[in-house]
């Protein structure tokens, strides 16, 4: 059904902001969820998922919403900067990736929710991560089952001629 386009029930809710409906939609279309912080900031009086409020925001170089930041990934940030600084104004031009974890809750719900994983991606300077040679063999796993394609995989990351060769083996 990926002609058709379909209407996630989330993004009803009209968010500025980056949320499990645009992960979904990035999933749906094949896109990476590798993105650079540009800069983030304390926003104050900002409304975010329906309520106004004192938030850190971080924004992206490429052209996608901006995060609300939860302490979580916050803190996984926090992680990729230089000496673990706690300060925001340094947090920038910092390569994260994205995933949908499912099991996040909210006011005791779970509800699914955007997290950064806690392992930086290696960007080379092509603008593509790096494939390591376990990451090759989960990659391959995942197109057999059909959870992934090739298209995906090679648009994705900087393969090796053998690595590329692996992967169009299946």
């Amino acid at each position: 059904m990926k002609d058709k386009k379909l209407t996630h029930y989330r993004r009803l809710a009209k968010s500025n902001h980056l949320g499990v409906a645009d992960l979904e939609d990035f999933v749906e279309q094949e896109r990476s969820l590798v993105f650079t912080i540009k800069e983030v900031k304390e926003e104050l009086g900002v409304s975010v998922a329906g309520r106004k409020g004192d938030h850190l925001i971080a924004y992206f170089v490429e052209d996608i919403k901006p995060l609300c930041l939860n302490m979580t990934n916050a803190k996984r940030i926090r992680n990729f900067v230089k000496n673990r600084s706690p300060f925001i104004e340094y947090w920038k031009n910092i390569t994260i990736e994205f995933y949908i974890d499912e099991n996040v809750k909210m006011k005791g719900e779970i509800t699914g929710g955007v997290r950064i994983k806690l392992q930086q991606p290696k960007v080379t300077s092509t603008g593509k991560k790096t494939m390591s040679p376990n990451g090759l063999v989960k990659a391959m796993e995942s197109v057999r089952k059909g959870d992934y394609t090739k298209k995906r995989i090679i648009d994705g990351y900087n393969l090796s001629e053998e690595q590329l060769a692996k992967l169009n083996s299946i």
